[in-house]
């Protein structure tokens, strides 16, 4: 038994007409302003929480709920789901939503905030993601670009809409499974003008370190400008001030502990850290085996069952993975 490949879309054709599309929009925004800004600074370690599956592929809410119980353990400062470390693509709209739910409930007095993931294929799915997320009163919310658009303006309606449906700050992500067109960062300023929730951004598009200075540099509208990419030049990138990284949840004690070092004014911990993190960083990318693993390597999952197929290991890159994470286990808090 195989689990669903493609993101099942909400039924329904987009409104074309003005007076439609505002009727949808004001239905979409019919929960929101319940709670429109949040008391965390949005700013540290914010993960991408993984996907749990059990043995069948089917998703595994209880293991949802203590991995969001585990990272705060970790100290993560936010946790982002479904993104793409979560398999978003690969869930159904259902599934997206309960994990909404699970998600909030399990997080309730956490010191980590809240990120909803509200993306979708076009304006009108995303739009019901958002709905169906504002009920739950998240921190923020993030959005990666529509599947199905082909420019930069049809880029601006979705984000435009979205930022129209909420008071919420949504964090725009430039990357995506599906290769989205890229964003200029003059473009994402002018969102930013026009919209003040979408001053925040997920920064993986190369050069990632130029690209994150151009949008420091325009704070105001910009607010918070995170990276990603596993965190692998969250150094330099801290060094030149960004708000934070968006990893995948294996290590994220290890990431709460480099950032904190680094706050705290020990860059030399912070770095003797990070370069014990680094190979695992490395050959995560090389051999994509999927943060199930690694979670069900650490207690936290009961499987390490995943919807994306991996490629054999040979036995010498296993016993490298294997003494990569020795050396790491001193600094594994949880």
């Amino acid at each position: 038994m195989t689990g669903p490949s493609n993101e099942v879309q909400p039924e329904g054709p987009w409104v074309s007409s003005r007076r439609s599309f505002l009727a949808a929009l004001a239905g979409a925004a019919g929960a929101a302003f319940a709670r429109p800004s949040t008391d965390k600074p949005l700013r540290g370690i914010f993960v991408i929480v993984a996907t749990p599956y059990k043995e069948s592929k089917a998703v595994d809410y209880e293991d949802l709920a203590h991995e969001v119980e585990w990272l705060n353990r970790c100290g993560a400062h936010g946790i982002v789901w479904p993104q793409m470390a979560s398999d978003y693509n690969r869930l159904t709209m259902e599934e997206r939503l309960r994990g909404f739910e699970v998600i909030a409930d399990a997080a309730k007095g956490n010191r980590s905030a809240v990120v909803f993931g509200v993306q979708g294929p076009d304006t009108h799915a995303a739009l019901n993601y958002l709905q169906h997320a504002e009920k739950l009163s998240p921190d923020a919310l993030i959005a990666i670009p529509p599947e199905k658009a082909s420019s930069l303006e049809e880029y601006r309606a979705y984000y435009g809409a979205l930022a129209h449906a909420t008071e919420r700050p949504i964090f725009i992500q430039d990357t995506g499974p599906h290769h989205p067109l890229p964003m200029p960062a003059p473009f994402l300023i002018e969102l930013a003008s026009a919209h003040p929730n979408l001053g925040y951004v997920k920064e993986e598009l190369s050069p990632v370190l130029e690209r994150m200075r151009e949008l420091q540099a325009k704070r105001p509208p910009m607010k918070r400008v995170f990276s990603g990419d596993g965190g692998r030049g969250m150094l330099a990138e801290m060094s030149q001030g960004s708000d934070g990284t968006m990893p995948g949840a294996g290590f994220t004690d290890v990431y709460v502990q480099i950032w904190d070092a680094w706050q705290a004014g020990d860059r030399k911990k912070a770095r003797d850290i990070f370069m014990h993190l680094l190979p695992l960083i490395n050959l995560d990318e090389l051999v994509e085996q999927g943060y199930q693993q690694v979670l069900f390597r650490r207690g936290v999952f009961k499987t390490s069952v995943s919807r994306i197929p991996r490629i054999s290991l040979s036995p010498e890159v296993k016993a490298e993975m294997d003494a990569a994470f020795e050396e790491l286990k001193p600094y594994l808090r949880v």
